[in-house]
Formats: C-alpha cells, sequence, structure tokens
C-alpha cells in the first residue's frame, strides 16, 4: 500500500522546501507558485533544490521500507504465535491422553485386585466350608461380575 502512495508521488510533481521556499519540481522543470523558474536560478541552486528532493525520496523510501520490514516482522510474530498455539493445544492433548490411560490403568489395577480378592475370599471360605449352596451361588456370581468388570477395564486400557 504504501509503495502504491510512494510510487504515485514519484510519478506526479514533488514538493521540495528549499531555503523557506516551496518549489514543485515536474520533470526537469522546477516551479514556485506555479511559475517556471528554472532558468532563473543558478546551476547551484537547481543542484541543491535537487539535492534536497533526493533527500526528501530517501527518507520516504526509508520510511516505507521500514514500514515494510514492520510489517514483515508482525506477519512473523502472529505465525508464531499461532504456532505455538498449535503446539499448546497438541500438548493439552497429550496431556489429556496420558491421564485417560492413567485411570484407565488405575480402573484395570482395581478390577483385577477385586477379582482375585474375591476368588481368594470364595475359596478361603470354601475351603473351611462355611458356603451353603445359596452363598456359594452368590460368590460365583459376584466373581463373573469382577471379572466382566475386569475384562471391560481391559479393554478400555487399549
Amino acid at each position: 500500500m504504501l509503495l502504491l502512495v510512494g510510487f504515485g508521488y514519484l510519478a506526479s510533481a514533488q514538493e521540495v522546501n528549499f531555503n523557506g521556499e516551496t518549489y514543485e519540481i515536474k520533470k526537469d522543470q522546477i516551479f514556485k507558485n506555479s511559475i517556471n523558474v528554472t532558468e532563473t536560478l543558478t546551476t547551484e541552486e537547481k543542484q541543491q533544490i535537487r539535492n534536497a528532493l533526493d533527500n526528501k525520496m530517501a527518507q520516504i523510501k526509508e520510511s516505507e521500507e521500514r514500514a515494510k520490514r514492520l510489517e514483515k516482522a508482525e506477519k512473523e510474530q502472529k505465525k508464531a504465535e499461532k504456532q505455538q498455539k498449535v503446539a499448546e493445544k497438541k500438548q493439552k492433548k497429550a496431556e489429556k491422553e496420558l491421564k485417560q490411560n492413567e485411570k484407565a490403568q488405575s480402573n484395570f489395577d482395581k478390577a483385577v485386585k477385586k477379582h482375585e480378592d474375591a476368588i481368594q475370599k470364595y475359596e478361603k471360605l470354601k475351603n473351611k466350608g462355611k458356603l451353603s449352596p445359596i452363598a456359594e451361588e452368590k460368590w460365583l456370581s459376584k466373581i463373573a461380575q469382577y471379572n466382566k468388570a475386569k475384562v471391560k477395564s481391559k479393554k478400555k486400557l487399549k
């Protein structure tokens, strides 16, 4: 955008201040208050006016380049921020997945322990002969439920 303005500015007449006077330069002609004063100026004055114009144009070019560098830096910063956001999102997703895996492992471990404990208690009661047929049926049902829970939690673990 600035470059277009700058080129448009270059294509038309250029105004420059020299010794407190405003001169307008069109091609090789120098005007003061819309009057051509090219022939009335000395060669040295013409050169100084053109040098002032060159300095002004160099300043314009420098400011355009500075604006361009600033715009580029802003774009790079936005790109870096976007990449940072993506990385943070990936990190968060990985942490969530890890937490889910840890929870699944914990649930599996608990299910295995409950199943093993129920089997041990059943075996202990059975060996002592303290199980009635109804109690034995309840214990076998309980062990089967714990086994189902263990299998289910193992599936979630994968």
